[in-house]
């Protein structure tokens, strides 16, 4: 337990500090370079810009850190700094906890999932270093049309992954019937579709109201006994979990 806390507290410091320097390098590269060449913009200009990415993004951000968090442990720190979330950080570190055979939420799946993720960090920006190198030399392959075709297709084939995850249920303790609990995200997302202008550019505001929406709906669905813990014993037999 002293161990634990121990790790805990560092992790938690050292990633406090990764953050700080991860936003002065993002924050100060842009201030020097303006800085540099006298072509700072006016603040309405930044508003005119930023407003609207602002106002998606800024949602989005707040309700993938309450909803990621659970998953990632600590390892959330690297993953908000590095990014692509839902592409990349998020199924490697549930991949490493199914492969590892960790349950979620332990001091293991925690210390599993960082180790995951930052080597995940470090072989992307390997393969961004190795793309840009190369660039130029492929850049006849990298324009053939059925290239393009191929790309296009390969942000659905990473969702279809980590559904698949989703879907798949693994270890002794599993969950019954968790799917229905999407019933009532989805039923929202279909009614803003219909009768809410503009929804699709208010996906970080909707995700904000899916989260107490979809707890509440699985609170619910578990008082009811329709989604509950089962135990699978050797012989793959459900027992119902008190």
């Amino acid at each position: 337990m002293k161990d634990d806390k121990k790790y805990i507290d560092s992790i938690h410091n050292l990633g406090r500090l990764g953050s700080f320097i991860a936003v002065c390098f993002m924050m100060g590269i842009p201030a020097v370079m303006c800085t540099v060449y006298d072509a700072w913009p006016s603040m309405s200009t930044v508003i005119q810009a930023g407003g609207g990415l602002l106002a998606m993004f800024v949602p989005s951000a707040f309700s993938e850190v309450i909803s990621y968090a659970p998953i990632l442990g600590s390892a959330s720190y690297i993953t908000f700094i590095t990014g692509n979330v839902m592409n990349l950080k998020l199924p490697v570190a549930i991949s490493a906890q199914q492969i590892a055979g960790v349950e979620a939420n332990t001091p293991e799946s925690d210390a599993i999932s960082t180790m995951a993720i930052a080597l995940s960090s470090l072989e992307t920006i390997a393969i961004i270093a190795v793309g840009v190198l190369m660039l130029k030399p492929l850049q006849p392959v990298l324009t053939l049309p059925a290239v393009s075709t191929c790309t296009a297709y390969m942000v659905p084939a990473l969702m279809g992954g980590l559904m698949l995850g989703v879907f798949k249920q693994s270890g002794k303790v599993r969950i019954k019937n968790k799917m229905l609990v999407a019933v009532a995200p989805i039923t929202m997302s279909i009614l803003g579709l219909i009768f809410i202008e503009g929804f699709t550019s208010k996906q970080g505001f909707a995700i904000l109201g899916a989260i107490p929406l979809t707890l509440a709906f699985a609170f619910i669905l578990w008082k009811k006994g329709i989604v509950k813990q089962v135990m699978i014993d050797e012989n793959g037999v459900e027992h119902d979990m008190e």
